[in-house]
């Protein structure tokens, strides 16, 4: 790699309010506001609307769709006619 061209990689915190969840990890993302995390240093944090602790389908609360009917509503809808 090409020094002085890549932005800096260093912790952030990514918080999900929703969920009430945070967590630490190394990106490139830059914020203005920052966290004192568990280990008592400051982190620069940002906030996302969805992380594995809300999104549905981490969490199991996923809607199952009723494929069944959907199928049977279309053969009524759309049946093929005898031969003419």
């Amino acid at each position: 790699m090409k020094p002085g061209i890549h932005p800096a990689y260093r912790p952030v915190v990514f918080r999900d309010k929703a969920a009430e969840f945070a967590f630490l990890t190394r990106s490139t993302a830059t914020s203005d506001k920052i966290i004192e995390w568990e280990d008592g240093e400051t982190y620069p944090v940002i906030d996302v609307e969805i992380s594995s602790q809300s999104h549905p389908f981490y969490t199991g609360t996923a809607r199952v769709l009723d494929t069944a009917g959907r199928v049977e509503r279309f053969e009524r809808r759309y049946a093929r006619r005898g031969a003419q």
